[in-house]
């Protein structure tokens, strides 16, 4: 039960701030591109890459703790679901190279923040 509990704290703050984050660059950024959740994918990315290895390799935090912050705040922050449903929005909307474009970032620059994050915390 716990462990339920924690996810559902930790999920429910990232839903939260990916809600407010998203809110945010969305009125900052009006240009086609969903720049709002290519760059929460990104940072969860990186974050996701970078926590596992601090928490894990580094500072030996807790199960619970990695559960709530691993799968519950980051796996509610991030939102493949919506890229995935704003891919097809384009596609259907006739923008070919935004959704092409979007895809490749997404893919490229969300391995390359996992790696990222994963090489600066074993540099800790």
């Amino acid at each position: 039960m716990q462990t339920v509990l924690v996810i559902a704290v930790g999920g429910a703050l990232g839903a939260l701030s990916r809600y407010g984050l998203g809110i945010y660059l969305s009125n900052r950024w009006n240009h086609g591109f969903p720049l709002h959740t290519f760059l929460i994918n990104i940072m969860g990315a990186f974050l996701l890459g970078f926590l596992h290895i601090l928490f894990v390799e580094r500072l030996n935090v807790s199960p619970l703790w990695r559960l709530g912050i691993g799968v519950g705040f980051l796996g509610a922050f991030t939102t493949f679901s919506t890229f995935g449903f704003e891919v097809i929005s384009l596609l259907e909307g006739g923008s070919l190279l935004t959704a092409g474009l979007y895809t490749l970032l997404s893919i490229i620059v969300g391995f390359s923040g996992v790696a990222l994050g994963v090489g600066l915390a074993r540099l800790l």
